[in-house]
């Protein structure tokens, strides 16, 4: 969309209504899951952020120390680009855990990768 600089009124009003538009952000949407741990049964309720944009299911290498979840090699590590498409500075992939979720009356087994660098 291009905007015309010119002086009238009805220019100007055209101009702050893009503006508006473009500092609008998106809303975040965070539930509450269960996540346990396959070795153990045991479990820690949490809340995840859902549908971040990212292509997949992230987990921090802090969290999963700090929970005791096993972490599990990558065959090979994956390259992660950040939302600028730059590579990501703490590096690739090369872990993850496979965990039990659980959303109200729905369980999953699923594998979650693990990332650095993220609290």
């Amino acid at each position: 969309m291009q905007i015309d600089t010119g002086t009238s009124d009805s220019e100007g009003s055209k101009e702050k209504e893009v503006r508006k538009i473009e500092r609008r952000t998106l809303r975040e949407v965070i539930v509450k899951i269960g996540l346990e741990r396959i070795d153990t049964q045991e479990g820690v309720t949490v809340e995840a952020l859902l549908d971040s944009g990212v292509t997949g299911l992230v987990m921090s290498s802090e969290f999963t120390k700090k929970q005791g979840f096993k972490l599990k090699k990558l065959e090979r590590p994956v390259n992660i680009r950040n939302v600028d498409r730059s590579f990501n500075k703490e590096g690739p992939i090369e872990n993850m855990v496979e965990v039990n979720i659980y959303y109200q009356e729905h369980r999953e087994r699923t594998e979650i990768d693990v990332i650095d660098g993220q609290k």
